[in-house]
């Protein structure tokens, strides 16, 4: 979901006891919630450039039968799309969990500079659970990233997503 041309930061208000990385962090986890509601895996992507929202994307493997179809790689997509530029050079992304390796590789590829994201991701993270993509000194690009922004809220709408998961038996094995 692409944001109104009129967006601006006001339209997202950093609201008393937030951090600076919030505002954009909640549109990130709007799209996460999308994501949970077409029972897609909850996560939510934002990039941002010149303080406002240029791509708004959450997971669609399962709609698009796509394995690269998750939200970092949907919104650098829509990001290119809107600059006309795959140098994504001047942009912030946000995203609610740590990108996993296919994510960062895209991330670096694209020279996008600032990654926030918010939970930590244990089994696939690349940014600093497993891997330290980012600050690899062999590539020709490094990005600055914060980790843990309002990691709780994050990390809380995927435990609620795979706790309901595990609940309702699995339709191909009878599980």
């Amino acid at each position: 979901m692409l944001p109104a041309d009129d967006d601006t930061p006001e339209d997202f208000p950093l609201l008393p006891g937030m951090q600076p990385h919030d505002r954009w962090m909640r549109v990130a986890l709007d799209e996460a919630r999308a994501a949970a509601e077409e029972d897609e895996v909850p996560v939510g992507a934002v990039i941002v450039a010149a303080g406002r929202v240029i791509a708004s994307a959450h997971n669609q493997r399962e709609q698009l039968a796509d394995p690269t179809a998750h939200a970092e790689m949907i919104a650098l997509t829509q990001a290119a799309a809107a600059l006309g530029s795959w140098r994504l050079e001047q942009c912030t992304l946000y995203v609610t969990l740590e990108p996993c390796p296919m994510c960062a590789g895209a991330i670096l590829q694209a020279r996008v500079p600032v990654v926030i994201w918010g939970a930590a991701d244990p089994k696939a993270g690349a940014v600093e659970s497993l891997y330290r993509l980012f600050e690899d000194q062999r590539l020709n690009h490094r990005v600055q990233h914060t980790g843990h922004v309002m990691a709780e809220e994050c990390g809380r709408i995927l435990s609620d997503f795979f706790r309901q998961k595990r609940k309702i038996p699995r339709a191909d094995t009878g599980f």
